[in-house]
């Protein structure tokens, strides 16, 4: 389940992109603080703690700013061009007894019995939505899939929840499915199934008019 741990931030006191970036070559993650009907606050923590505590599948923080603290959870993250340094984090003020709606990544378990009989196995989502308790937030949801033979599908209904969790994605939504690998055709199979080109008839008789008025 989500665990809490402390960072201190630093108040920024310029915003933008200039400002932003000068806070990132200084080792730090600009950040946003909001919620709870408070006055939003901007703020920065240390990138390596910060990375280093997703890392661990923190998702819950008490953000320590001079001797005010704040318990917040990470909102979103926004990442660079080729999608892999954190460049900005949204942090959402909670109280430890709130039920917030979160995205839990899923974790497929076991070996699918269809894969066993030429089937392959097509993820379609690779996380579900639910409401929880924002100290009981997953690390990740297990799908146990070794009962998946060809032509099943697992849908979000079918996925066992912890005590207390409500499920928010449409039930009926396609986690998974099992299904056979198609066979490559030869050229000669395409070939074969390629449909025969009819024959033009009106040309050939109108190249036979223009020869006899020649």
């Amino acid at each position: 389940m989500a665990k809490a741990f402390s960072l201190k931030a630093q108040t920024r006191e310029h915003t933008g992109s200039k400002a932003a970036a000068k806070v990132r070559r200084e080792g730090r993650i600009p950040a946003i603080v909001y919620g709870h009907r408070q006055e939003a606050k901007a703020i920065s923590l240390d990138a390596h703690d910060f990375v280093e505590g997703l890392h661990h599948g923190h998702r819950v923080i008490d953000v320590q700013v001079g001797r005010k603290k704040e318990k917040v959870m990470v909102k979103d993250l926004q990442y660079d061009h080729l999608g892999k340094l954190v460049v900005h984090a949204d942090l959402m003020r909670v109280d430890v007894t709130e039920r917030v709606r979160v995205a839990v990544p899923l974790e497929l378990k076991g070996v699918a019995k269809g894969t066993h009989e030429g089937g392959i196995i097509n993820e379609q989502m690779d996380h579900i939505e639910v409401e929880c308790i924002v100290t009981e937030i997953p690390e990740g949801i297990a799908v146990n899939i070794k009962e998946v033979e060809v032509g099943d599908a697992i849908h979000a209904g079918d996925i066992s929840l912890p005590e207390g969790m409500k499920l928010i994605t449409e039930p009926e939504t396609v986690i998974l499915t099992c299904g056979l690998v198609a066979a490559a055709k030869t050229t000669e199979e395409m070939e074969e199934e390629a449909p025969i080109a009819p024959e033009v008839i009106g040309e050939e008789k109108e190249e036979e008019e223009g020869g006899e008025e020649s």
